[in-house]
C-alpha cells in the first residue's frame, strides 16, 4: 500500500505542478489573444469549430455542448466521415480510429462535411500535433480563411517527425498555439520494467478549455456583450434557456454522438 500511495502522491504533484504553471501563464494574459479572437468571432456571428482525435476528442467535447460552455460551438469528429460522408464504419474499428486519424487525405472531405461558416474559428487539439487528419484539417481551415487555435504538447511535437505530406506540425500552422504542458509520451510515472503511466494531457486540456471559456466570457462582458452560455438541462428552465439560444444557430451546430 505504501508504494501505491507514493505513486498517487507523485502523480498528484505532476498534475498540480502543471495546472499551477498553466494558471500562472493564464493569469498574466497568456490566454488573452485566443480568448479575444474567439470573442470577436462570436460577436460577428461566428461559431467555434472544435476538433480532436483519439483522446483529444475529449477536449472538443469540453468546448462544445456542455453546461457552463458557450452555445455557438460545434464539434467535428472523424466519425462524421461515416455518419455524413462516404467512409465505411470499418475504418473506425481500429484502435481510436487510428487509420483515419493518420490519413492525410481525409481532411478536405471532413472540412466539407462540417457545418462551417466563413465567420467561424477553429480550435484543434492534438497532443502530438503531427497526425495527418489533424494537420490536414488545420491546413484546410487556413486555406479557407479561418483562424486556427492549436492546443498541443510543444515538448512532444518538437521531439517527433512530422507525418503529414506537407512536412508541417499543427503548431506550425496555427495562428495561436497553447501548450498543454504534457511531457513527451504524455505519461509522467515510469513503470518498473519499462513503459509509463499517469497521462496528463486530458486533464490539462480540460483545464485549458475551461479557462479559455471563462476568459472568452469575460472578454464579451467587458465589451458589453451578453455571453451565450449553456446552463444544465437538469435544472428548471435549462432546456428552455438553451433551446432559445440554439435556435439562433439552426443548421450550424453539430454534436453527434
Amino acid at each position: 500500500m505504501k508504494e501505491i500511495s507514493e505513486s498517487i502522491t507523485s502523480f498528484s504533484l505532476e498534475i498540480s505542478s502543471r495546472l499551477t504553471e498553466i494558471t500562472e501563464w493564464a493569469a498574466v494574459g497568456g490566454l488573452g489573444e485566443a480568448a479575444g479572437a474567439i470573442a470577436q468571432t462570436l460577436a460577428e456571428g461566428g461559431v467555434i469549430q472544435a476538433f480532436g482525435t483519439g483522446h483529444s476528442e475529449a477536449f472538443a467535447m469540453e468546448i462544445a455542448g456542455r453546461a457552463g460552455g458557450l452555445i455557438p460551438t460545434s464539434k467535428i469528429a472523424l466519425r462524421d466521415l461515416v455518419l455524413h460522408g462516404s467512409h465505411d464504419v470499418a475504418e473506425l474499428d481500429s484502435l481510436e480510429g487510428s487509420v483515419l486519424e493518420r490519413e492525410n487525405g481525409v481532411a478536405e472531405e471532413l472540412f466539407n462535411l462540417s457545418l462551417v461558416d466563413p465567420r467561424d474559428i477553429f480550435i484543434i487539439a492534438s497532443n502530438s500535433g503531427v497526425n495527418g487528419s489533424i494537420v490536414g484539417l488545420a491546413l484546410a481551415a487556413k486555406s479557407h480563411g479561418h483562424k486556427v487555435i492549436a492546443v498541443t504538447s510543444l515538448q512532444h511535437t518538437n521531439a517527433v517527425t512530422a507525418k503529414h505530406s506537407s512536412g508541417m506540425r499543427l503548431s506550425e500552422i496555427a495562428d495561436i498555439v497553447i501548450d498543454n504542458r504534457a511531457p513527451f509520451g504524455d505519461t509522467t510515472l515510469e513503470v518498473s520494467g519499462g513503459g509509463g503511466v499517469g497521462a496528463v494531457s486530458s486533464i490539462t486540456g480540460a483545464y485549458i478549455a475551461q479557462l479559455l471559456t471563462i476568459e472568452t466570457v469575460q472578454c464579451m462582458i467587458r465589451a458589453g456583450k451578453k455571453p451565450p452560455i449553456y446552463i444544465s438541462a437538469n435544472i428548471p428552465g435549462g432546456d428552455e434557456h438553451n433551446n432559445a439560444l440554439i435556435g439562433q444557430y439552426i443548421g450550424r451546430l453539430r454534436r453527434d454522438a
